[in-house]
């Protein structure tokens, strides 16, 4: 690749041939900032992508790197000089690799001798999926673009994110400050095939900040509490944990809160884990150290809830846990929640459940890290397993639910997640509101393959149960809804009841 004499300034027509412009044009981002006034006024036909970042068209000649004129795009014509520019664009060579850094993110850098590297960034999810083999999640990806030899991204899937944002920020002013052909310290969201910068630059100080739109932050918190939960599948990065230590987590947990009792809900996170896990070696759920666990699981989450007086049960080898009496103060988690109703509907804790139903939906709606339809949901099993709950209230909730579940309207949750995890517990309630057997057994089959999908190669102790179509199951099961015998993520002795007992 040549040498970048200065291109951002060399707009004047170089005589080349329409067939010799296509040939050699790439789509081309510039610091807007390194622009002329002369320069601009020659450029009608580019915009400005993004705060501090122009697209244009460049010729890659054999002497130089130019910029091309109104006059260069006339003479071949805007749609096709932009296929063009595009098409050989994605063809310049790269050399990738992955940075990892402190903390659980890592960055992916794509660098090289081409003048374009950067602009890449324009079409970042075909460039991801050339690089690494894998499609962007749909919330996007940050990127910077710091100089045109250089561009790092890092898919927005998880709660890595946070430490992401700052690690690029600072990756991209180092490199700013540092590399050849300087484009831009920020950092950008890529979205839907657009950039927006997350960095704002104080003119009077020359300081930059990080300042996320609304929508990224609310999708950054929302990703923070799946991932902290282990509710979203992070490939590559989860080592399967041991139960047996798991257990001791667990024994420890509740034996700490005579003393911490803000420590409830991880005590619960703690067993549910276990619970899980347990289901990996014992699929069936017939082994008493499984259902001690899935008790553990009953017994927490309702305590967290709704309160609970003093109680002994045994975990396993860990023997007699004991748990204090523990005022109701229902904290603001939505989706916890929802796996302690999903627990006490699967173990059959009609009492618990009746209890958890009267947890203020208020208190739950405080929970800023959720989008719409999962409170709506709440709303709907509260309803539909309340004495006073009527059907048409029932219908109206549950399409309130369906809507406000559209990929429009999330705004804190992956896609991918709700399609695949979170939604189907719904899918299935409505089979089962209707009492259509047919249509349950084909959305059941539906919701245990996109489970085994999600978490396919994930050692995350939610992989070995699908826990809400889990709790629907049972429901089904107890209304007399025909289920096969031998089905995936959920263990058989669960859902036709056989090994529960009753708790207490």
């Amino acid at each position: 690749m040549n040498q970048d004499n200065s291109p951002e300034s060399t707009t004047g027509h170089g005589g080349e041939s329409a067939e010799e412009l296509l040939r050699g044009v790439h789509a081309r981002l510039l610091a807007h900032d390194s622009l002329s006034p002369e320069v601009i006024a020659s450029l009608r036909y580019a915009r400005l992508v993004a705060d501090g970042l122009v697209f244009a068209y460049a010729l890659d000649g054999p002497a130089s790197v130019r910029v091309l004129t109104d006059g260069d795009v006339e003479r071949v014509g805007l749609d096709r000089l932009g296929q063009a520019a595009r098409a050989n664009l994605l063809r310049a060579p790269v050399t990738y690799e992955d940075v990892p850094v402190e903390g659980r993110a890592t960055l992916h850098s794509v660098f090289g001798d081409s003048h374009f590297v950067a602009s890449k960034a324009l079409y970042l999810g075909e460039l991801a999926r050339q690089v690494t083999g894998e499609s962007l999640p749909h919330a996007g990806a940050l990127v910077v673009v710091p100089t045109r030899h250089l561009l790092a991204y890092h898919p927005i899937a998880d709660g890595s994110v946070v430490d992401a944002l700052n690690d690029l920020a600072a990756y991209a002013l180092g490199a700013y400050e540092d590399g050849p052909g300087p484009l831009s310290p920020r950092v950008y969201w890529w979205h839907r095939g657009g950039l927006t910068s997350l960095t704002v630059v104080d003119e009077d100080t020359r300081t930059l900040s990080l300042q996320p739109p609304q929508q990224l932050l609310g999708l950054m918190k929302g990703l923070v509490r799946l991932d902290r939960a282990g509710r979203i599948a992070t490939p590559g990065s989860e080592q399967a944990p041991e139960p047996d230590g798991l257990a001791t987590a667990t024994a420890e947990s509740i034996a700490r809160l005579a003393h911490e009792p803000s420590g409830l809900g991880d005590a619960f996170a703690s067993a549910l884990a276990l619970a899980h896990v347990r289901c990996a070696a014992d699929p069936h759920a017939s082994d008493v150290v499984t259902w001690d666990a899935w008790e553990s699981s009953v017994r927490l989450g309702s305590a967290l809830f709704t309160g609970a007086g003093p109680e002994q049960w045994y975990l396993g080898e860990q023997g007699a846990v004991q748990l204090p009496a523990t005022p109701a103060a229902p904290p603001a988690d939505a989706r916890a929640w929802l796996d302690a109703l999903y627990v006490a509907l699967v173990c059959r804790a009609h009492d618990r459940v009746a209890r958890l139903c009267g947890v203020p939906l208020e208190t739950l709606r405080q929970d800023d890290t959720v989008d719409a339809y999962v409170l709506h949901w709440i709303d709907t099993l509260q309803t539909y397993l309340s004495a006073s709950g009527s059907a048409d209230a029932v219908v109206e909730k549950l399409l309130a639910t369906m809507q406000s579940s559209l990929p429009e309207t999330l705004t804190h949750s992956p896609d991918e997640f709700v399609n695949r995890v979170d939604f189907q517990p719904v899918s299935l309630f409505h089979r089962l509101f209707t009492r259509d057997h047919d249509a349950f057994g084909e959305a059941l089959a539906e919701a245990l393959a996109e489970h085994g999908g999600y978490w396919e190669g994930s050692a995350a102790p939610r992989a070995h149960v699908a826990l809400g179509p889990l709790a629907m199951a049972c429901l089904a099961h107890d209304q007399g809804f025909p289920l096969g015998p031998e089905l995936p993520h959920l263990p058989a002795y669960l859902v036709d009841g056989k090994r529960i007992e009753h708790i207490s």
